[in-house]
């Protein structure tokens, strides 16, 4: 079978279209023949060796897939050939066919195509990880998203919104907050022209942001937390800035606010049947018409390292898909 892969550290330059032994499951697995691969900034941090862990070697792209089982393990009763699923792999997810443990995935619902599903584990289990069950986040609060217009960002955007929130959406561009309104978002801050800090507190005076989602870090870290409310929840969700920033820990005492610290892979691995639960609810509410994540652009296996390229240039809205059976 064919599999994008890098044997050595060195960016999207360093896939290699390649051929590999077909896996077969286990007693406990079930084999996806993969029709799509969700792409994350994560992937291009991993092709640099710039994640919190080193992958091993060889290793493929590609942490949340989307396909049809073709195979099921002896001791796997709850899924089916034919029967569409998405789920988390962690990783080596842009080949043609994976095996993983049956409880890592999930069933598609009828009317949610395998893009859009390969789409929503990460990014929007995130965000529902984060808001709900780490901020407790409740209606009528203010969220400020930071990245806003990113696969991250938007769903955040989504997902507040659907909580109740009043969401304010910080990206570097106009067009790139004119994008994230059309996804629900009820203000703009555009960190490129405006001052972040003078504009979140005159936004959200007298009270400061209740919750701030931050995947970003970096230089805009101390801005946004000058800005919380008195008990606001300041999530950490990661460093796509290049950045870790260092927080003055007096504004947390000042401000009486938490950081927060939202490790949605350990969560997975921690509370499984949690993270379960909030699959299926979010695959029901895109079937629903509620959440609708935006695919940017879907691509071929052999375009993979042109997918990345795209996702570390930070030239995309929403999701970049990889489809590896084109």
């Amino acid at each position: 079978m064919r599999v994008a892969q890098f044997s050595e550290f060195g960016g999207p330059q360093a896939l290699r279209l390649e051929e590999a032994a077909e896996p077969s499951p286990g007693p406990d697995d079930i084999l996806i023949r993969v029709t799509a691969v969700g792409l994350n900034f994560l992937d291009t941090l991993l092709l640099r060796n710039q994640y919190q862990v080193s992958p091993p070697l060889p290793f493929s792209p590609g942490a949340e897939i989307a396909g049809i089982v073709e195979g099921v393990g002896a001791n796997v009763p709850d899924f089916k050939l034919g029967q569409r699923v998405v789920a988390y792999v962690g990783g080596n997810g842009c080949r043609e066919k994976v095996v993983t443990k049956a409880k890592n995935a999930v069933p598609i619902p009828d009317g949610v195509s395998d893009e859009v599903a390969a789409g929503i584990t990460i990014a929007y289990g995130t965000a529902l990880h984060g808001l709900k069950d780490r901020a407790g986040l409740q209606a009528g609060e203010t969220v400020a998203i930071l990245g806003a217009a990113g696969g991250a960002g938007l769903a955040a955007v989504e997902i507040a919104k659907l909580m109740g929130a009043r969401v304010i959406a910080v990206a570097s561009s106009g067009e790139k907050l004119a994008f994230v309104r059309e996804h629900g978002a009820d203000e703009g801050i555009n960190y490129e022209t405006e001052d972040l800090k003078t504009r979140l507190k005159q936004l959200t005076k007298p009270k400061g942001v209740d919750v701030l989602y931050d995947p970003v870090g970096g230089a805009y870290a101390e801005p946004s937390l000058r800005a919380m409310a008195w008990e606001g929840r300041y999530l950490v969700l990661g460093f796509a800035s290049g950045t870790i920033p260092r927080i003055p820990l007096n504004l947390v005492m000042l401000k009486g606010c938490a950081l927060i610290g939202v490790f949605w892979t350990a969560f997975v691995e921690r509370y499984p049947e949690k993270h379960r639960a909030n699959m299926i609810l979010l695959l029901d509410w895109c079937q629903k018409g509620l959440i609708s994540p935006h695919i940017h652009a879907s691509f071929a296996l052999v375009e993979t390292a042109t997918a990345l390229s795209l996702i570390e240039s930070r030239k995309v809205t929403g999701k970049v898909i990889v489809n590896p059976q084109r």
